[in-house]
């Protein structure tokens, strides 16, 4: 028996240190939530729709380039007013058979509806999964850039399993407007062909009868001087198809230009240093356009063979460059964003939270320490020192998970006592009961953990249940809730059954003959 219990108290010892060194120091070790820490709360909507646009532009790009190939460029190509679609009109020279190639090949997510104009729809489930896509790649791209701007502990998931909202929670923020820059911002890079530069667009398109041709695009950009400040405007006839794209880049960095000022460096993956050094060695003495969120940055002309890397040159800032930098190292969001809601939380706020669910925490402890020791006399202490022991190893468990803790996760702790009670209450109810059918004191306390304990296991994996269903569904606050309350109870159970039982086994070592027991 002796051997048992220092087995039994070694165990309890090392749990014990264990939490203490994971719990401390308090403000290093437990990382509190936006409702405790402040900082700030968004809600964003992913425009689904403009992915789907982009898939049908990519569409008619591909249509387009491949008719222009064959000698029969479509009269007419342009998107449905609606964005799920495009209208095209053959050339009247078109071979029938080589549409309708073209079109099987490259049209396959699309309904046809072939005439003298043709009219190509993406079909339902290829929309809906392009716009599921959308979101989930918004996620990835928004938790990317968050990460890269070393906001600890944040929150970003998706509202609702098919929505298009994305909740961004950052705690200790302390310059939001930044962080809204990044996450809006979509930081889309592209390298097209220059046709044509003029000051003002109706110069640029005279030549074409005042309309771009249909596989080009006009673009502005601004003009700086030596320091940088813009004088004006001009601007650029490009085609639409990109040598290059934000794809095709395998890191981007801030650097300096020329002049010494801020700009970003930027390195290309084996595929597009492929695709740029060709088109380099074949267009020297041509310009093109550094394309930056449809805006002209710098067009300069390409003087020699350019493999695997470029400079992005512009009116930045240091930490302008560093932002821009960094959106392109995380990727371009595939669709714009909206904010809906915007909250900041004081750190004042979260300070009186964390003080008033501390007191509540301190006054509902206390009062169940009291209430145990009068109701249940000396067994009320081996009671007390289960609980206070539960809160230790609660908060331990908290800084090894690394878990976040919000105002409802102290609301779960506060539960857990409550819980930790409720299974010392069902046993010493047992003991009581088998003293009173006059068991000894070591049968009855043997037959109450027994006994009780088929029903404390009940209550807690039907709570556990429970709250892994609101971990799984619930947003960050309730998340918070559920982890709190999850781990408060599994401990809840080591120290009811296995530390209280340790308790009253090491007093009975002791009292080998004992013939009563405080309860």
């Amino acid at each position: 028996m002796q051997r048992k219990l220092t087995w039994r108290w070694a165990l309890i010892a090392a749990v014990t240190a264990a939490a203490v060194f994971f719990m401390l120091p308090l403000d290093k070790r437990i990382h509190l939530g936006l409702d405790l820490k402040g900082g700030i709360h968004l809600v964003l909507q992913v425009n689904t729709g403009d992915a789907v646009r982009a898939e049908v532009d990519d569409a008619m790009e591909r249509v387009r380039g491949d008719l222009t190939a064959k000698g029969f460029a479509p009269t007419t190509l342009q998107r449905l007013p609606d964005g799920n679609g495009f209208l095209l009109k053959p050339a009247a020279n078109t071979s029938a058979q080589e549409l309708n190639k073209v079109i099987d090949d490259r049209l396959p997510e699309f309904n046809v509806n072939r005439g003298v104009e043709i009219t190509a729809t993406l079909k339902a489930d290829v929309a809906r999964n392009i716009r599921d896509m959308a979101v989930r790649q918004g996620l990835e791209t928004i938790r990317n850039r968050i990460d890269q701007f070393g906001v600890s502990e944040p929150v970003i998931q998706r509202q609702g399993l098919e929505g298009n909202r994305i909740v961004v929670q950052l705690p200790g923020v302390d310059d939001p407007g930044r962080v809204k820059d990044l996450i809006s911002s979509t930081a889309f890079l592209e390298i097209k062909p220059v046709v044509s530069v003029a000051p003002t667009q109706e110069a640029l398109l005279a030549a074409s009868g005042g309309k771009a041709p249909e596989d080009s695009e006009v673009l502005s950009g601004d003009i700086e001087d030596i320091e940088g400040r813009v004088s004006g405007k001009e601007y650029y006839l490009v085609k639409r198809a990109s040598v290059i794209s934000g794809r095709d880049l395998r890191n981007a960095r801030r650097s300096q230009d020329s002049y010494g000022q801020p700009a970003v460096s930027f390195t290309l993956n084996p595929e597009g240093a492929k695709k740029f050094d060709a088109y380099t060695a074949a267009h020297i003495g041509d310009r093109m356009a550094i394309v930056l969120d449809n805006k002209v940055r710098s067009a300069p002309s390409i003087r020699g063979r350019i493999s695997d890397s470029g400079i992005i040159e512009g009116n930045f800032t240091v930490q302008g460059a560093e932002d821009l930098a960094l959106v392109l190292r995380a990727g371009a969001l595939p669709a714009s964003i909206t904010y809906l809601e915007e909250r900041t939380v004081g750190p004042s706020l979260g300070r009186d939270s964390i003080n008033r669910g501390i007191t509540a925490g301190i006054v509902g402890l206390v009062l169940v320490a009291v209430f145990m020791l009068v109701y249940y006399k000396g067994a009320g202490i081996n009671a007390n020192v289960a609980l206070v022991l539960n809160a230790v190893l609660l908060l331990g468990a908290i800084g090894a998970l690394g878990a976040t803790l919000t105002l409802p996760g102290i609301a779960g702790v506060i539960l857990t006592i409550g819980m930790a009670v409720d299974s010392n209450v069902l046993v010493f109810e047992r003991i009581r009961e088998e003293l009173e059918l006059g068991k000894t004191v070591r049968n009855a306390i043997s037959l109450g953990f027994s006994r009780a304990f088929g029903t404390i296991i009940d209550t807690h994996v039907t709570t556990i249940v429970s709250a892994l269903f609101l971990f799984q569904f619930g947003t960050g606050p309730i998340k918070g809730f559920a982890v709190t309350l999850t781990v408060g109870l599994l401990i809840s159970m080591f120290t009811s059954v296995f530390v209280s039982r340790t308790i009253f086994e090491t007093e009975l070592s002791r009292r080998a003959q004992a013939k009563t027991l405080s309860i």
